[in-house]
């Protein structure tokens, strides 16, 4: 054992270690059997790559279904051997022998080629099947006579392998050797000296066989030779070569070929049997002969991946003991028994929907065993996918995208890619790869209409919510999260924000002010919809705000004027027709629509069948023929009434005078001072009233401020005599609505800012603003806070309304 690791030792001292670098190849020599972790070459200065391009590229070795014997060390960037590495298990006697892996990277993904060959040691003797062997030999044997003899096998190759026979004693045979063309050989012993029975009817030999290593390793096997009485005629076959084939896979039992051989002695001297001899190809376990007939038969399963020929050597021997032999050459024909087999070197299970045409997903290794057209592969992958796969050397594949990706409208796809060969049936197998798209910020958000409009009606309540605008946007997570933006303008020189606010999550636009119709009827804004990616994609919309018009104007009467100290009359003469136009009352009304729509009509009247009111245009005209019996006084009340829900109205009176002369119009003026008086009374004693009840008021507030006196003074005597005090809360009083008295104060909190994405609006928050303060040098006492500010007192800062109402 410990020449054995000498050995080892001076071999790895004069390692040739060579290195070829050219298209990604780099090559190494070692000889076998070297231990584990012995070093086999810088793969990483030999490669010209950085050990942190192998460390950050997360190098690893790939080796197919073949076993890993060399291992790679990113630290060091030197390939170590992993596995006790024997070359006769591996090639056999194939020269050279070597292994082949790849080294494969990632981000971005490369692989290199790397071929070891395996150098041989003589760590192998020569050895026989069988430790002797017999012969049957006639003493009439001729001189020449030959003899086969088994041959040695060594399993290493080149100098350490058989190199020579050496055959003792030597007294009647010598060694033949004779080479044949395909590198096999036949050893054979010749008859130089005629055996006689009568002197040595047994005669044994040794036979050595040796290598030419260093030290030189040896087998031997020992022949024993029984003379017998003469057999002058040894089997001949018919041919010296035979050849024939057989499909793999066939079942036990086939029929390869027949050998013959003939033997002109008769009786026992010339009755042959065949037999096979030892081979370096295991022959003898895969294939029979039949002793009496000499036909082969298949008794194993042939595998043409493992196999691609058989050689057998054959004997023929008669009772007499002489032989002859022949070899026989079985070619096994392939048959399309292996499937192309698909293995992912390397793959990205994610990949940005911006990467660029050619982008590497996978990187795969086929193999397919079988031969000729049946190892031909042809990789391909299914359709509507933006990738297509590509054959970058022999039997390496890479999957590649060949267009532009859009995770909108995919955002995962199954890739099966299938490789097929071209044998007859085609076999196939396929692997599915599943590949999702993230997402980047590439779609702006999307309104669901180029503009909106709205409508609200007028006198409205701040903080009403007008209408919602949405937008869309096709990306996904962060990226597709759109906030609402309203974008800075004016309206009569007045900035939006002051009238409008918009929910930034939302989209819910509310109105920040009340509305009239009769001061604005519409006006425009934009709102703009941006997304949360990084940078931030955007679109705008326009809104329009229609004011809807409500009835909230009465008609205003612009003739005849209403004056409050003198008198107009029209005057009628007696002689006036039926139709005639005393006058017109004229009235507007700044509402629109139907809200402006007016009629009229007559309320009261000295005399209803004098007189008539047009109900479309207030013209006033008689009805009838005037007479001398009508009075000369006429009082008209004339109510003028919009269209709108509910209709509002005026009143006027317009007084006519029933006269044909002036005099006659003078001679009633007294009537209509008289009319004037009694307004005048009435006006009186609505004032008087007034003041009787403003006194009844003051009485009540003073008796009121009286008890809490008393009831203060009170609590002072009790708080003294170190009773348990129970404040009392005095009422307040307020005729903003005149309803009555709570003690509570409900405040409505108002809050907005010029950027309507910081700050929202809220409404009707109610809340106690009052504050008790207990202690013995102020109990019940209690402050109030209270601040009124306008909301459009200031329009451009941030404000707060606080509205206290006490009910």
């Amino acid at each position: 054992m410990s020449g054995r690791t000498m050995r080892r030792q001076v071999l790895w001292f004069f390692l040739v270690l060579y290195v070829s670098s050219g298209l990604g190849q780099v090559s190494y020599s070692i000889p076998e059997e070297m231990p584990s972790g012995s070093l086999v070459g810088n793969i990483a200065q030999d490669l010209g790559l950085d050990v942190k391009r192998l460390k950050s590229g997360k190098a690893r070795v790939y080796t197919g279904d073949s076993a890993g014997y060399i291992q790679l060390n990113k630290e060091r960037g030197v390939l170590l051997v992993k596995d006790r590495i024997d070359r006769e298990a591996i090639c056999r006697q194939t020269t050279p022998c070597a292994l082949h892996f790849q080294i494969i990277l990632e981000n971005p993904m490369e692989f290199y080629s790397v071929t070891v060959e395996i150098t041989d040691i003589n760590d192998n003797p020569p050895t026989y099947e069988k430790n002797e062997v017999s012969f049957k030999i006639s003493e009439s044997a001729v001189i020449g006579a030959t003899f086969v003899l088994d041959r040695a096998i060594d399993l290493d190759v080149g100098k350490n392998g058989l190199q020579k026979y050496e055959l003792k004693p030597t007294d009647n045979f010598v060694l033949k050797r004779d080479s044949h063309g395909d590198g096999t050989e036949k050893t054979e012993m010749i008859l130089q000296k005629p055996l006689d029975r009568e002197k040595e009817e047994l005669v044994s030999l040794v036979l050595t066989a040796f290598d030419g290593g260093d030290p030189q390793m040896s087998g031997t096997i020992r022949i024993f030779i029984t003379v017998l009485d003469a057999n002058d005629n040894a089997p001949v076959f018919s041919q010296s070569t035979y050849t024939a084939t057989v499909f793999e896979n066939a079942p036990e039992g086939t029929a390869v070929t027949s050998v013959t051989a003939t033997d002109a002695d008769h009786g026992a001297n010339g009755r042959i049997k065949y037999s096979i001899t030892n081979s370096l190809d295991q022959a003898h376990a895969l294939f029979q002969i039949n002793e009496d007939s000499g036909e082969i038969r298949l008794i194993g399963n042939i595998d043409y991946e493992t196999a691609r020929n058989y050689h057998i050597n054959i004997r023929a021997s008669d009772d007499g003991g002489l032989t002859d032999s022949c070899k026989v050459i079985v070619e096994v024909v392939d048959m399309n028994d292996n499937k192309p087999t698909i293995n992912i070197m390397s793959k990205s299970n994610v990949i940005s929907e911006h990467s660029k045409p050619k982008t590497v997903v996978a990187m795969m290794n086929v193999q397919d065993p079988d031969s000729n057209e049946n190892g031909k592969v042809n990789c391909f992958i299914n359709d509507n996918t933006p990738l297509t796969i590509m054959s970058t050397s022999n039997k390496f594949y890479s999957l590649v995208t060949d267009s532009e990706l859009d995770r909108e409208r995919s955002s995962e796809y199954n890739i099966t890619v299938t490789c097929s060969d071209e044998g007859v049936p085609s076999l196939s197998s396929s692997v599915t790869l599943t590949l999702q798209i993230s997402d980047v910020n590439d779609n702006a958000p999307v309104f669901e209409r180029s503009s909106y409009e709205a409508y609200i009606v007028e006198n409205n309540t701040p903080g009403l919510s007008v209408f919602t605008v949405k937008a869309r946007d096709a990306d996904w997570n962060q990226n597709a999260r759109v906030s609402y933006i309203l974008e800075d303008s004016s309206v009569n020189g007045v900035p939006v924000s002051s009238y409008v606010s918009v929910s930034a999550d939302s989209g819910v636009i509310h109105a920040v002010r009340s509305f009239d119709y009769e001061q604005i009827k519409d006006f425009h804004f934009r709102v703009k919809a941006q997304d949360g990616g990084s940078p931030p994609l955007s679109s705008n919309v326009t809104v329009k705000i229609l004011i809807q018009d409500q009835n909230d104007n009465p008609p205003q009467v612009l003739y005849p004027v209403q004056t409050g100290g003198s008198l107009v009359a029209e005057l009628v003469p007696r002689s006036a027709d039926v139709g005639y136009l005393v006058t017109k009352v004229v009235a507007v009304d700044v509402d629109s629509g139907q809200n402006a729509w007016l009629s009229y009509k007559l309320q009261k009247a000295t005399d209803r069948a004098l007189f008539e009111v047009g109900s479309q245009n207030g013209e006033i005209r008689t009805i009838r023929q005037v007479t001398d019996k009508d009075a000369v006084k006429q009082r008209l009340s004339v109510i003028v009434e919009d269209n709108g829900q509910p209709s509002r109205s005026a009143t006027v009176v317009v007084n006519v005078a029933v006269a044909d002369s002036f005099p006659e119009v003078l001679s009633e003026f007294t009537d209509f001072t008289h009319d004037k008086e009694y307004n005048d009374n009435l006006t009186f004693y609505l004032v008087l009233a007034l003041a009787v009840v403003s006194f009844l008021f003051i009485t009540c507030v003073v008796v009121i401020i009286s008890v809490k006196i008393y009831r203060w003074r009170q609590s002072r005597v009790l708080f003294h005599s170190n009773l348990p005090v129970i404040p009392y809360y005095p009422p307040r009083y307020s005729d903003t609505l005149g309803t009555g008295t709570l003690q509570h104060v409900y405040n409505y909190e108002v809050c907005r800012t010029t950027d309507s994405r910081k700050s929202d609006c809220k409404f009707g928050g109610a809340g106690s603003q009052n504050v008790l303060i207990m202690d013995p040098s102020s109990t019940g006492t209690m402050q109030r806070i209270q601040s009124e500010k306008s909301i459009l007192d200031e329009p451009d800062s941030p404000l707060e309304v606080r509205l206290q109402s006490l009910y």
